[in-house]
């Protein structure tokens, strides 16, 4: 597996759950992280606790529906570094509802973050990797991208597009500019993801289920081995569900 030693990998959504996992244990592999998201304060946290541990971290804080501030971020990780060798696209926002009830506002937040954020992040992110010959983008998507389920429509739909640019995105920028893309595909993990849901009937049936879930670390393992593959190896997609999980 190749090192990660002094490589430059900017996580999104890092102040909490994957992002933040991710970012320590890139971190304890070597790698000098960029920690991007809305809460400062915890993203100071982060990078006081990886520094003490002998880690390098950059926090730049960053709204990702807003592509000036994705811009900025990109530029400041590259600027400071003078590269850029992964992107991890990993905020994102689940609130849950049924179709009827006409959430129209939390489809909107899902369409900027889960999706605008993400093309964000890319087209900040690609002219450098091109330039440089090399990259690698991580997208997080989910098994909801894979399968839709009540309550999951808008969701579902936002992880269908990121899975499916994924793909394209791979078809188009791996051999050409030795670019590799992931599709990091996630069942239900512990994080703050179901705190955005509003939708009663939803909270109910998520408090009714028995299941042991994935941890953070578990996806953020994922990750590591993906953009730790040598560099004639594209990972191009991790399906990674809890054991008790069916669909």
């Amino acid at each position: 597996m190749a090192e990660l030693t002094d490589q430059v990998i900017v996580i999104t959504g890092a102040s909490s759950g994957i992002g933040e996992a991710t970012a320590r244990l890139l971190a304890e592999k070597g790698a000098r992280v960029v920690l991007a998201a809305r809460r400062e304060e915890r993203l100071n946290e982060l990078r006081d606790s990886i520094e003490a541990d002998g880690g390098t971290a950059l926090v730049v804080p960053t709204d990702v529906t807003d592509r000036e501030a994705v811009g900025h971020l990109i530029n400041t990780a590259h600027e400071t570094y003078g590269r850029l060798d992964v992107l991890v696209n990993n905020a994102g926002l689940m609130p849950l509802s049924m179709m009827e009830k006409t959430h129209e506002d939390e489809w909107e937040q899902m369409v900027d973050v889960n999706i605008k954020g993400v093309l964000y992040g890319i087209g900040a992110a690609l002219p450098i990797m091109t330039e440089q010959g090399h990259g690698h983008v991580v997208n997080i998507s989910s098994v909801a991208g894979r399968r839709v389920f009540p309550g999951g429509a808008v969701y579902c739909g936002t992880k269908f597009f990121v899975r499916a640019l994924s793909e394209g995105m791979r078809n188009e920028l791996s051999n050409k500019h030795n670019i590799r893309v992931t599709s990091i595909e996630p069942g239900a993990v512990a994080t703050e993801l179901t705190h955005t849901i509003t939708d009663e009937d939803i909270l109910a049936n998520f408090e009714g289920m028995e299941m042991t879930p994935l941890e953070s670390i578990d996806i953020a393992e994922s990750i590591a081995y993906a953009i730790s593959a040598p560099d004639r190896v594209n990972v191009e997609e991790l399906l990674v569900m809890p054991t008790e999980q069916a669909m």
